[in-house]
């Protein structure tokens, strides 16, 4: 077992069921025994590790939440939350793999799919013997889906895609890609598999955060879908939204993790580093700013925690799930940084690993709604009042 307990000043566990310890104590060994010890060296030469996704499969780490009927585990959403807490405190990539695979893959073809493509993908999905992707974000379009510009059109027993997506997390790996294009009658989401013709992945290179993790281009080139890959459940943007609304929520409990590995290593080394005869954790400058850490932290935890019970409840909304995201990801960028700075110019180095996940950080600020997008969704949520409208 792992030596590393995390962080839990508040006696957070107290207010988890045993079952939910378990799984949290499960993925955290799996981070510290095979996550850790490789996870700079595929930072460091810009590769995702590969054969953690099987073991991720025997973990039941994809789909986590959704049903038994279809290979998952079907646990609860703090159970699951925290799994995506302690695959980020290995490291973003690693997280974002698991967290595409079930949220934005797995969820869509479960809410919206036909049950032939539910028993075709979830259970191999589960397993991690098939990898998905997702399909949203278009080279001119981010923020605002809305003007997407990938169109599908019919064609004779099924439909035509045209277009291009961007910033796709697993694209290259992927056996199949939720793809969301503009029809006649609105948005719909298809299933658009592996070696299709007209279809490929190409990789994006030169990215300096989220290193250890595949991110590609999603090329269209009049791709021919039969009809029984389209989505029939999903029309409009509330499906892909839906699906954001889910890899959100397990980002904010990401972000805990994140902050809590970076502030974990950054205690170790105060407490170790020796300068003008006493350890660096002594001076009040740097007890300040542990003191910081750790009282932003807990509150992210308990944010997480009412969150999973409020989406367990069937309460949750998509404005707390943004306030979260918002909140713990800015959070955790932070304390990254301030974890650097504690490290001094051992800092940089990625024998440790808070500039690493600051790197990380920056992207998953960024993506999965901007912090100024989510700062805007909170500003109509108090004022009644769209901004960006």
């Amino acid at each position: 077992m792992s030596d590393y307990r995390g962080i839990d000043f508040f006696d957070m566990d107290a207010l988890l069921t045993e079952d939910q310890r378990l799984v949290r104590d499960t993925i955290r060994d799996f981070v510290s025994e095979k996550v850790v010890p490789i996870i700079a060296d595929h930072a460091r030469e810009g590769t995702f590790p590969r054969e953690l996704g099987p073991m991720m499969g025997e973990l039941n780490v994809f789909g986590a939440n959704l049903p038994e009927e279809y290979g998952c585990a079907e646990l609860d959403n703090v159970a699951y939350g925290l799994i995506m807490q302690e695959l980020e405190r290995g490291d973003s990539g690693v997280r974002s793999y698991a967290s595409v695979q079930g949220a934005l893959c797995m969820y869509p073809i479960f809410r919206y799919g036909s049950e032939e493509q539910k028993r075709k993908w979830l259970p191999a999905m589960a397993k991690g013997e098939k990898i998905g992707c997702f399909g949203l974000t278009e080279p001119d379009h981010g923020s605002d889906p809305g003007g997407m510009e990938t169109r599908a059109t019919r064609s004779d027993g099924g439909w035509r895609l045209h277009g291009n997506k961007m910033w796709i997390t697993n694209g290259s790996l992927a056996d199949v890609a939720v793809v969301w294009a503009k029809t006649d009658d609105g948005i719909n989401g298809f299933l658009v598999e592996k070696g299709t013709k007209g279809f490929s992945a190409p990789e994006m290179k030169g990215k300096l955060s989220l290193r250890a993790s595949v991110t590609s281009e999603l090329v269209l080139d009049n791709v021919e879908v039969p009809e029984e890959n389209r989505l029939p459940g999903a029309k409009g943007l509330t499906g892909p939204l839906s699906c954001l609304n889910q890899a959100r929520y397990g980002i904010a409990w990401g972000g805990v993790g994140a902050a809590q590995g970076c502030f974990d290593e950054a205690l170790q080394y105060a407490k170790s580093r020796t300068q003008f005869d006493r350890p660096i954790a002594g001076f009040q400058l740097n007890q300040r700013k542990f003191a910081d850490m750790l009282s932003e932290i807990t509150k992210a935890q308990l944010l997480c925690l009412r969150l999973g019970q409020l989406k367990d409840e069937g309460k949750v909304t998509a404005q707390q799930i943004s306030l979260a995201k918002r909140n713990n990801v800015k959070m955790a960028l932070d304390i990254a940084r301030t974890c650097r700075e504690i490290l001094g110019a051992n800092g940089i180095l990625d024998e440790y690993s808070a500039m690493r996940h600051a790197q990380n950080l920056e992207s998953v600020h960024t993506y999965e709604g901007t912090y100024e997008i989510h700062t805007l969704i909170l500003g109509e949520a108090v004022t009644g009042i769209a901004a960006y409208r």
